[in-house]
């Protein structure tokens, strides 16, 4: 039985996966239905998609696994549960994160204007990027699958032998560190790429209020608006990561429930709100959701 602060965790947790869902899944149909129009499928189009689905399939095996270790625990011992949620949880986390990667590098290489050498030869290479990042992903999923395979044979080896869990307590987490090595790589390519977004607006409002003696003109007013939709993702990638950590490590602290309900809830919040911030910072999203407000009052 749920104590009262675990449950409003845990009704928090699932609104933020529910939400989120819907948030993904209009992003989806909507970049679906601008590619049947326009019989054209573009960079942005295809990643915002790739995003969406992805990050649906998220959420959906992060709320799944969490319902089951609060509520049915003796499931993810037994059975293929485990082992079709680890297959699910490699392939499909590294492609959100990837696929979030390539969005913070198109937005990098688009937006900022910096001298060096190595950024002009980027981004008349963009293409090459990506492909880069494509290989990146396909040799993350290469060293995971057999730590994920080692994982689950141990399991059925071990099964019922608390103990045996017990002694390798150790040896469990570093196991998942490794497994998820992928995601943290993804993860610094994405901070690194955001943090230079920001300082490149940075210095490019303090150059347009200089020139404008001050005053803050209507580009200024977007460059804010900018740079804080890219700390927003920064503070709920940081969340993410960390809920992440938490859940892993509640699986070496079975009896602590508050605290694995509380990186549940971590966990879901940027899947769900940096879906939010995209429809909010981006033009075509923002019309196509006060259409839809409108055809709901009607």
């Amino acid at each position: 039985m749920l104590s009262a602060e675990e449950g409003i965790l845990l009704f928090v947790a699932t609104s933020e996966a529910v939400l989120g869902v819907l948030v993904n899944a209009f992003i989806a149909l909507v970049n679906c239905m601008d590619c049947v129009r326009s019989k054209k499928l573009s960079k942005i189009g295809f990643i915002l998609i790739g995003l969406a689905i992805s990050r649906i399939g998220v959420i959906w095996i992060i709320i799944l696994q969490g319902y089951v270790q609060l509520f049915v625990p003796h499931m993810l011992t037994s059975g293929n549960l485990t082992e079709n949620i680890t297959y699910l949880w490699v392939v499909i986390s590294h492609l959100s994160v990837w696929f979030a990667t390539n969005l913070n590098i198109l937005y990098f290489l688009k937006i900022a204007n910096f001298s060096h050498s190595l950024f002009l030869c980027l981004k008349r290479r963009i293409r090459s990027v990506f492909i880069f990042l494509l290989g990146c992903l396909l040799t993350s999923w290469l060293l995971s699958f057999p730590q994920m395979i080692k994982i689950v044979h141990e399991r059925k080896m071990y099964q019922g032998n608390t103990s045996w869990f017990d002694q390798r307590k150790n040896y469990f987490l570093i196991t998942q560190s490794l497994t998820n090595l992928g995601i943290f790589f993804f993860s610094v390519v994405a901070l690194i790429t955001c943090f230079l977004i920001i300082i490149f607006l940075w210095r490019h409002i303090r150059q347009m209020q200089l020139n404008v003696s001050g005053f803050r003109d209507l580009n200024t007013e977007v460059h804010v608006k900018a740079m804080k939709v890219l700390i927003s993702f920064m503070v709920l990638f940081i969340l993410h990561v960390i809920g992440i950590a938490i859940e892993i490590t509640c699986f070496t602290l079975p009896q602590n429930q508050l605290l694995f309900i509380t990186g549940l809830t971590a966990t879901c919040l940027y899947p769900c709100g940096h879906s939010i911030i995209l429809i909010l910072g981006n033009s075509q999203l923002m019309q196509a959701f006060l259409k839809m407000l409108q055809h709901i009052k009607c």
